[in-house]
């Protein structure tokens, strides 16, 4: 499959208990979701796993995985990030899209000066976070809120940010 052809819905925190369940933080928008699209694979599609109990718990949901029955079995799979098809998730209104959709896509400022491209989102828990890769070379990372990001143009295949001041670095140009 081609890398838009999955997108990652949730990520093995490590195991929970003795008995081989597994701690899942979801990326779902309704975390309960990641339940319900079936089998669950790695982002290179070399292991699937099925979904036999799934419950709510502190920080995301105690599930099982058919074949995990043992604690060391279900701590191997600590930090696997964890895909379905696109096809198996709903269709989004048009002024929606799923975070695999942004990378890659150009960014530019407020100006229409192209700064560089999406290199990844990032969900630590206090807010979404928009890394960018800079034509000038380097890294950033910005909010992505309203505030930062006024636009996101799929059809277009741009993103336009607001820069905060002083967040670029030193050598950059940052008119502010």
């Amino acid at each position: 499959m081609a890398k838009n052809d999955t997108i990652c819905v949730a990520a093995v925190m490590g195991a929970f208990g003795a008995k081989g369940e597994l701690r899942l933080k979801s990326f779902c928008a309704e975390p309960e979701d990641v339940v319900s699209y079936g089998a669950l694979a790695s982002e290179d599609g070399s292991q699937s796993f099925e979904i036999t109990a799934a419950r709510p718990v502190k920080g995301g949901f105690a599930v099982r995985f058919k074949g995990i029955r043992f604690r060391d079995e279900a701590e191997k799979l600590r930090g696997l990030r964890l895909f379905v098809p696109r096809t198996a998730l709903p269709n989004l209104p048009d002024d929606e899209y799923y975070y695999s959709d942004l990378i890659g896509m150009t960014v530019v400022d407020t100006g229409g000066e192209i700064l560089g491209k999406v290199r990844a989102m990032h969900d630590h828990g206090a807010g979404d976070i928009i890394e960018l890769r800079l034509k000038s070379g380097g890294d950033i990372l910005l909010p992505f809120t309203l505030e930062v990001v006024p636009t996101v143009d799929l059809t277009a295949q741009r993103i336009v940010v607001d820069l905060p001041e002083g967040v670029m670095p030193d050598g950059v140009i940052d008119d502010g």
